[in-house]
């Protein structure tokens, strides 16, 4: 499993495939932040992390701009990440309450990390066909994370395109509207649970809260044993 994860993250972060992902790529890495003028960018596309033999993903819709697209990992480096960090923690589902950069020592217990899209895309809005063009880098994820019990989607986008894999895969009929904090049951025991995006603007407006996310994911850890 390792070898081929090894393989699958290797293909991603050489993939050129969105021209125009691609081009706002190199733009960022070049028109960098005051704070981040000294850094060297990661300014490739960014792969999922954590334990392969994972019960639990963890599922967003793209790297940062000045996040992953910068630190070389998913949440790692920006608002969103430094909050759903502080509740990872707080679920005992990390062992530290942040996420830095690449070598800052965070282990993931039993817990998988990634993206619907691995580039960032320009006003964090996807086209479709670059999703489409993505998608099959998650459906490979998803078919080598052999123990997944749980998925927690951040997001509207990320359930959206979750659920559009197991509805492909199983031809399933039916529909699901997305709801925080709601369950829902897909093919090989795997439950998917809705969760509002922990961006600085859902958080600052209240939208979710580090409790109602330090629930959510205590009730994802429990359901998926580990």
């Amino acid at each position: 499993m390792y070898n081929e994860f090894k393989e699958l993250n290797k293909s991603i972060i050489q993939c050129k495939k969105c021209p125009r992902l691609v081009k706002f790529i190199k733009k960022i890495s070049k028109e960098k932040r005051k704070q981040n003028l000294n850094e060297i960018y990661w300014a490739k596309p960014v792969t999922g992390f954590g334990n392969i033999n994972a019960k639990l993903l963890i599922l967003g819709l793209a790297p940062a701009a000045h996040g992953g697209t910068r630190t070389g990992r998913a949440f790692t480096g920006d608002k969103s990440g430094d909050f759903l960090f502080k509740c990872l923690y707080d679920a005992k589902i990390t062992n530290h309450p942040f996420s830095k950069h690449l070598t800052d020592g965070l282990k993931l217990n039993s817990t998988y990390i990634t993206n619907i899209l691995k580039c960032v895309p320009p006003e964090d809005k996807p086209l479709t066909k670059e999703l489409d063009n993505c998608s099959k880098y998650f459906n490979a994820e998803i078919s080598n994370l052999k123990k997944l019990k749980v998925i927690i989607t951040l997001g509207k986008v990320a359930f959206d395109n979750c659920f559009k894999f197991f509805k492909k895969k199983y031809k399933l009929n039916k529909k699901i509207q997305f709801k925080h904090g709601k369950t829902y049951q897909l093919p090989n025991d795997i439950t998917l649970i809705a969760s509002y995006h922990p961006s600085p603007r859902n958080v600052n407006t209240k939208l979710i809260s580090e409790k109602m996310m330090a629930n959510l994911l205590k009730k994802a850890k429990k359901i998926s044993t580990i």
